[in-house]
């Protein structure tokens, strides 16, 4: 599943290509792909035609854009086209009419905004896990811009009980820390919360931790301040990085907004690296079962809590 690098990597790109162009029509190919909004792929193509996309913002893994009002030039937007990438959706920008018509043919475009340039912005996804819809914009609950990318306090009804991400320039990360400190429950687990912060996901948390040397089922009610800031700054600079390098690319999936594929896969220390050397200490890489899924942690690195 793409994590908050490849979505921001994402967000960039939609803000550099699409923000200030218009959408002149709407092809929903496959109506599941518009299944949460509620109204119908009709109504979603009437709502979106003739109008701008005025800003392109990220919390968490939650896109949107915001939509003005046409005939009330600097009214301020009151609803946006919502995107959630899911498993393995893309959202591709189609710059010319040459590569609107070479996308056409793509086995998995679900749905097409054709834009007023001549280009388009194509949701693709192979597994239908991702979804569109146009949601109403709320205040934010704290009074400030709704996320990465955005100037105005406000948010997507959907995305409003969603935390502030690590990257999130309004994040107040002295309070997060300290949420995550009254949690009862492990370090790890506290990281995927999304009610306490968003966008952490499997593999940057076990980074995360990696860097400020915390085991992942150390009990959040025996870390201090200092110690739960650590591990929030080690996931935020290990998504940093990531960012830089265009995310966590493992597949071909997992691209930007010109097809582009991330190379952080490559940098990774414990992540996927069981029995492989720890970077720092060179004690084997450890694995084991987490809610599902792996976690992965240096032995030496990261000692295991006392009971």
């Amino acid at each position: 599943m793409p994590e908050l690098p490849e979505v921001e990597t994402v967000r960039d790109g939609l803000e550099r290509h699409v923000v200030g162009r218009t959408v002149r029509s709407v092809e929903v190919r496959r109506p599941y792909s518009v299944r949460r909004h509620v109204a119908g792929p009709a109504d979603l193509a009437g709502r979106l035609a003739g109008r701008t996309l005025t800003a392109a913002v990220r919390r968490g893994k939650f896109l949107w854009l915001p939509l003005d009002h046409p005939g009330a030039p600097g009214a301020t937007p009151d609803d946006a086209l919502l995107a959630h990438l899911g498993m393995s959706g893309q959202l591709l920008v189609r710059g010319s009419a040459a590569d609107v018509a070479a996308g056409d043919g793509h086995p998995h475009l679900r749905v097409r905004l054709v834009l007023d340039d001549g280009g388009a912005l194509d949701f693709v996804d192979q597994r239908t896990f991702g979804h569109l819809s146009v949601v109403d914009l709320e205040p934010t609950a704290d009074g400030r811009p709704g996320g990465a990318g955005a100037a105005l306090p406000l948010v997507p009804a959907p995305v409003g009980h969603i935390a502030r991400d690590l990257l999130d320039p309004a994040l107040d990360v002295e309070a997060v820390a300290r949420a995550v400190r009254r949690r009862r429950t492990q370090v790890k687990r506290a990281l995927l919360d999304q009610g306490v912060v968003s966008g952490v996901g499997n593999i940057y948390a076990d980074e995360g931790l990696w860097r400020a040397r915390v085991h992942p089922a150390t009990p959040t009610s025996g870390l201090d301040q200092a110690t739960a800031l650590r591990v929030l700054d080690g996931a935020a600079s290990v998504m940093r990085d990531a960012l830089a390098q265009g995310g966590t690319s493992f597949d071909a999936l997992y691209v930007n907004v010109n097809g582009a594929s991330g190379y952080f896969d490559r940098s990774l220390a414990v992540y996927g690296q069981a029995g492989e050397p720890c970077p720092r200490c060179g004690t084997p890489v450890v694995r084991e079962p987490f809610m599902n899924r792996s976690s992965h942690h240096c032995p030496v690195c990261q000692p295991a809590p006392r009971e």
